[in-house]
């Protein structure tokens, strides 16, 4: 078993403030910016200013009207109210929010296997902000991130919103009231999702998983789901969607927003029973059918 994936072919690569609606407007000129193997942008791609023009007043739709319409529905008391499908009225509205954003950025939705419905350890492979996104489109749950992601602009305020663990790296007391927080969660039944590599990577090569973070599977008694988050036609946009070396937030957003359409994947695997001592384990068996999902 190896933890590099599939080379991805070479491709050519909150609330609204004023300052919000410049950078956006702005996008044309800043996105341009793309990975090593990512041409696109020295070729010259034509059709991106047309993708920004498109795009960016659905963006804003989405945010300005959509955004609190969901807010809306979120903290009503009917909240938790469920639907003829068995899922609450919150996490729908979370869901179709999700799913409305990935295709303002011209993201088509592939799910392949179900997410367990039950209190669940949801891990996966982390290549951009956009992987939480992705994970909320197909089923809502609370995640642990980093706590940088707390301050980007809207993605943040969402993340808070939705329920998310905040950890500081390398910082022990922090580690350990984030995995107190996620044991409290999943015994009261709820679906906690982590990304264990412990950062987002480049997508070619899957890291290895701390398996820490598993422990709390083990505590609190519920199985852990791996799942594969794969971008375009067998895994080759993975390397585009990925930050880029020193690539900040906002950049690797306007990218984004401006790239072509392309497929993004999300392959719910066989869960894993929690096994007592046995998270070192746990964490290869998931890493291995994440890879194996990934290299099909």
């Amino acid at each position: 078993m190896t933890g590099r994936v599939r080379r991805p072919a070479t491709v050519p690569p909150t609330s609204v403030s004023g300052n919000g609606v410049q950078a956006l407007a702005s996008s044309c000129r800043i996105a341009t910016m793309s990975l090593n193997d990512s041409t696109i942008a020295a070729r010259g791609d034509r059709l991106r200013p047309l993708r920004y023009l498109l795009r960016t007043p659905l963006l804003l739709l989405h945010i300005v009207v959509s955004l609190p319409i969901a807010l809306l529905l979120i903290a009503l008391p009917t909240a938790r109210l469920r639907l003829r499908s068995g899922e609450r009225v919150d996490h729908r509205t979370i869901r179709a929010w999700s799913t409305g954003l990935l295709r303002i950025f011209g993201f088509r939705l592939r799910r392949v296997g179900e997410p367990s419905r039950e209190a669940t350890l949801f891990v996966a492979n982390h290549i951009s902000w956009i992987d939480i996104t992705l994970m909320h489109s197909q089923h809502a749950m609370g995640f642990v991130a980093k706590d940088e992601i707390s301050r980007w602009p809207l993605i943040g305020w969402l993340a808070s919103r939705a329920g998310t663990i905040y950890h500081r790296r390398g910082n022990d007391h922090s580690l350990r009231d984030v995995m107190e927080q996620m044991v409290a969660r999943l015994r009261a039944g709820f679906a906690v999702g982590v990304f264990p590599e412990g950062g987002t990577g480049d997508g070619r090569v899957l890291r290895v998983f701390h398996a820490r973070i598993l422990q709390t599977a083990v505590d609190a008694g519920v199985p852990v789901q791996p799942v594969a988050l794969r971008y375009g036609e067998h895994g080759d946009a993975q390397a585009i969607v990925a930050f880029a070396p020193g690539e900040p937030f906002v950049h690797n957003f306007l990218r984004l927003l401006g790239g072509p359409s392309r497929i993004a994947e999300v392959h719910f695997l066989e869960p894993l029973a929690p096994v007592a001592g046995g998270r070192r384990g746990m964490a290869d068996l998931a890493r291995a059918r994440i890879i194996e999902a990934l290299s099909a």
